[in-house]
């Protein structure tokens, strides 16, 4: 048992420098991001969404209850209130107004 313990203490020693390089998380954000100004069913929080008047527009004629609840929701994306929404946001209403998001 002592022996794994070392083996695993040793492994952790020898394997430390390799994990601790230095990594450029810019670049991680960027290709993480959408291309600024698009808006994501996926990505954008429906804050950011609402900024945009157009956008907002777009929502509310898909979805004209969303408005009661931009309050609770404004942090959130589309696709992750899809499953609270007891199935008034789809996968073809996030398609729909999806495509209204690219047309802007």
């Amino acid at each position: 048992m002592k022996t794994i313990a070392l083996a695993a203490v040793a492994a952790a020693l020898i394997a430390g420098p390799a994990l601790a390089q230095e990594h450029n998380h810019a670049n991680h954000a960027a290709a993480a991001a959408p291309a600024a100004g698009k808006l994501s069913v996926e990505s954008t929080p429906i804050g950011e969404i609402v900024k945009n008047e157009k956008a907002k527009a777009a929502l509310e004629k898909a979805l004209p209850e969303i408005t009661a609840y931009y309050d609770q929701i404004s942090t959130m994306t589309l696709a992750q209130v899809a499953p609270m929404s007891q199935g008034a946001i789809d996968d073809a209403k996030l398609k729909e107004i999806q495509a209204e998001f690219d047309k802007l």
